[in-house]
């Protein structure tokens, strides 16, 4: 198990893309389990295939990346409500 805390953090796009690529690599090649404590949802949406969404220490959303992004609450709670009504 790798536990990684805001590893993309501070990146340039170019970092971002490497990062992404060894972890997928990691993943793929020793077969290791992933938590990831991540606020850059490029990574999450290419890294994830569960993602968990705390807000205040409280889960509020579970899933695959996708439909994390497309959920209203999630969306309301990290972007506004203007943004989750459209």
């Amino acid at each position: 198990m790798l536990l990684l805390d805001e590893v993309f953090a501070g990146l340039n796009p170019a970092e971002v893309r490497g990062a992404i690529d060894l972890i997928a690599r990691i993943r793929r090649e020793f077969g290791v389990t992933i938590i990831m404590v991540e606020h850059v949802l490029k990574a999450l949406m290419e890294t994830c295939e569960r993602v968990i969404v705390l807000s205040s220490g409280a889960k509020i959303a579970e899933g695959a990346p996708a439909e994390i992004a497309a959920d209203p609450h999630v969306v309301s709670v990290y972007l506004g409500k203007a943004y989750a009504t459209g």
